[in-house]
């Protein structure tokens, strides 16, 4: 006899078409429930045992919490023991918001972030020159890591691409106490400072000191890295001299582009260094926020792109949908979105685009020259136009720029209120991948972010959408080949591990081919049902009673197994696995079948046979039993159907019908009734057409 600790035992099921069926289920195996399609299989799993776990869920949270949640049904049934806490996978799409992908599914793109916010090399969206903020000790780390011997000055940034004779900025410098500074690339004494073109772009950077690397130094690197510092508001230069203690000659630009990598521990110094103690990018002169797991979130507005907040597509107005007739004017106005012609304010904004572009408004819109056109529709970006206002005995000029019908368009799309309005400006836009972030749903910040490059042979460099918008098996590999070392590799230990046993769930379940970015509402039906199993699977729970629903639909017969192993995986954790399927091997691999009939509908409802396979076989009254044990068979037909177009002189009469969307088609007309001659009206006393 059975304990009950052991088994779920199922009394009087009566929900649907079970006719008060009784029955003894093990706990912790993997049961199959299969039968004819309706005999009465999803009822007792779905219906019955799913509905009372999650009724008794409900009934063990507070009061307080169930006025918000609603009371459920208790399903028509005498008594259910021993039930665990369960949890349904049905065959349906997960989610049907277009800002969930396979990626926040899983909870995979929740590890991405962390990884990317503590792992990731941080770079410049403008310059993509690598940024990252570093302590003192770092600091003076990365200088004593040189070559002993090594001549170098270490500078402090005070003016970067400014315009002006900066004879402030010198006088300053030498209240200070500096006596040289870099400008342009050539070392300067400030007491005899060069007079500089006031209209030409110029760098400074002060001479804080002149070292040779030794380790006895590590006290004066020290010192005048903190000097530096404060002087160049966080960020410190390291440059090369010759042996002499002479400075090279070298520009800004050009040590940068060759400046060695922070990470180049104990190459040679060949350009300047930048040391930052805050995350900014010296040559652009941008600071950023440290890099914070909201960052890499499309649901976030701090990491979403502006300007289709993190959906990766956006609606815009389509020219050819604005311009149908493109012999009208511009003032007629061709735009049909405007309606009506444009009053004398409006108008003379287009003037003032005209003349300072040198072409005429009442010219045909397709006679107008490209430039025209574009700039019309879409402005004429920071560009300064003077505009001119002729009133009644007066006129005056104003200046500004122009943005555009389009953006003027948008902005009464975006603050409208109104369906109507909305409706009517959505007939001239065209749904398209956002064209600031190309569909990656995220900010510049967040994409400059990036892992991997860090061993030769490794995998290359990518950003977080780089890796989302790989297929999942190419993925695993990235994340398998991925090897971070020092600090960084402590951070990714925890994250990676969990980002590559769930990408492994996912290959195991079949769905390698998809991406992490892949749309949840894009899924098919048992696509979502196996991105939520190997979601289960990565939770680890234990003591659960999942009910999942024809998990192999859609699913190829050679990753039938791999989909078998992780239902065992889960039977293996601690879990009960109840499988509503018509797939022989899963029938095969299960520990207890269920066999609902013996018919469909009102002829189903009862369980016919129940226990091992073997079992199932030995029941002459079941149909399943019949064909697993090799009682029954589907013949292979002896003829095969022709496959190809029917014959020229054999085509089907056909009738034009009219689409919901007004274009004629044609179809086939319907093939007369054997007992109807062809000319006989379908019903007979009503003819059509009356």
């Amino acid at each position: 006899m059975t304990r009950l600790d052991d088994t779920i035992r199922v009394a009087g099921a009566r929900e649907h078409n079970l006719r008060g069926v009784s029955l003894d289920l093990p706990k912790n195996r993997l049961i199959c429930f299969t039968g004819v399609s309706g005999s009465g299989k999803s009822s007792l799993a779905f219906d019955t045992l799913y509905a009372e776990g999650q009724r008794r869920y409900i009934e063990s949270l507070s009061s307080y919490a169930r006025q918000y949640i609603g009371q459920l049904p208790k399903p028509d049934c005498d008594h259910i023991d021993g039930l665990s806490p369960s949890i349904s996978i049905q065959q349906k799409t997960s989610s049907w918001n277009p800002r969930s992908t396979v990626g926040t599914i899983t909870q995979i793109h929740d590890y991405l972030r962390v990884l990317f916010a503590r792992a990731g090399v941080q770079h410049c969206p403008r310059c993509d020159r690598p940024i990252s903020a570093q302590t003192r000790e770092q600091m003076v780390a990365r200088v004593l890591a040189l070559p002993e011997g090594t001549p170098l000055m270490l500078l402090a940034p005070r003016a970067r691409a400014q315009k002006g004779e900066h004879r402030d900025l010198f006088a300053e410098l030498i209240a200070q106490g500096f006596a040289r500074a870099r400008v342009d690339g050539r070392i300067i004494d400030l007491s005899k400072p060069p007079a500089l073109d006031r209209y030409r772009r110029h760098d400074v950077d002060v001479v804080v000191d002149r070292l040779v690397v030794r380790a006895s130094a590590r006290s004066r690197i020290a010192e005048a890295l903190e000097t530096a510092l404060t002087a160049g508001g966080g960020t410190a230069i390291l440059a090369p001299a010759d042996a002499a203690g002479a400075p090279r000659a070298t520009t800004a630009p050009q040590a940068a582009q060759r400046g060695a990598s922070p990470d180049a521990d104990g190459a040679p110094l060949d350009g300047d260094i930048l040391l930052s103690s805050a995350h900014a990018c010296t040559a652009c002169g941008v600071s950023f926020e440290p890099p914070d797991p909201q960052l890499f979130s499309f649901n976030s507005p701090q990491g979403m792109c502006t300007r289709c907040d993190g959906l990766g597509e956006s609606m815009d107005f389509d020219p050819e949908l604005l311009v149908p007739d493109p012999t009208l004017s511009f003032l007629a106005p061709c735009v049909v979105a405007l309606r009506t012609k444009p009053g004398r304010w409006r108008r003379h904004f287009y003037e003032g685009v005209a003349r300072h572009l040198g072409f005429d408004l009442k010219t045909p819109w397709n006679k107008l020259p490209k430039a025209a056109r574009d700039a019309l529709l879409f402005g004429t970006g920071d560009e300064h136009i003077t505009f001119e206002w002729r009133g009644r005995g007066s006129s005056w000029k104003h200046g500004g720029v122009f943005e555009g019908v389009i953006a003027e368009l948008q902005s009464n799309y975006r603050n409208s209120n109104s369906t109507i309005v909305r409706n009517y400006y959505e007939q001239f836009m065209r749904r398209a991948v956002c064209p600031l972030c190309r569909g990656a749903r995220l900010n510049p910040q967040a994409l400059a972010v990036r892992l991997g490059g860090d061993e030769p042979g490794g995998p290359a460099p990518r950003n977080i959408h780089g890796v989302c918008e790989m297929s999942i098996r190419d993925a695993m590999q990235f994340f398998e080949s991925l090897s971070l070392s020092g600090a960084r590799g402590l951070i990714a230990v925890e994250p990676l591990k969990e980002i590559r046993a769930r990408l492994r769930f996912l290959v195991d379940v079949g769905l390698d081919y998809l991406s992490l970015d892949r749309a949840a509402p894009t899924l098919s039906g048992g696509e979502s049902q196996r991105i939520r199993l190997a979601s289960q699977i990565g939770c680890g729970l234990v003591g659960v009673l999942y009910v999942l629903d024809e998990p192999s639909i859609g699913l190829h017969p050679r990753d039938n197994q791999r989909l078998l192993q992780s239902l065992c995986k889960l039977r293996d954790m601690g879990n009960t696995v109840i499988v509503v399927e018509h797939d022989r091997d899963t029938m095969l691999a299960a520990d207890h079948v269920v066999d609902f009939g013996p018919g469909p509908g009102v002829k189903g409802g009862e369980v016919v046979a129940s226990g091992s396979v073997a079992e199932i076989c030995a029941v002459e009254r079941s149909l399943t039993g019949a064909y697993l044990s090799g009682r029954a068979a589907i013949e292979t037909p002896a003829t095969r159907r022709a496959v190809g177009p029917p014959p020229s002189d054999a085509a089907p009469a056909t009738r034009s019908v009219r689409s919901t969307a007004r274009v004629r088609r044609t179809i086939p007309a319907p093939a007369p009734h054997p007992e109807q001659p062809p000319d006989a009206p379908s019903k007979p006393g009503r003819r059509r057409g009356r």
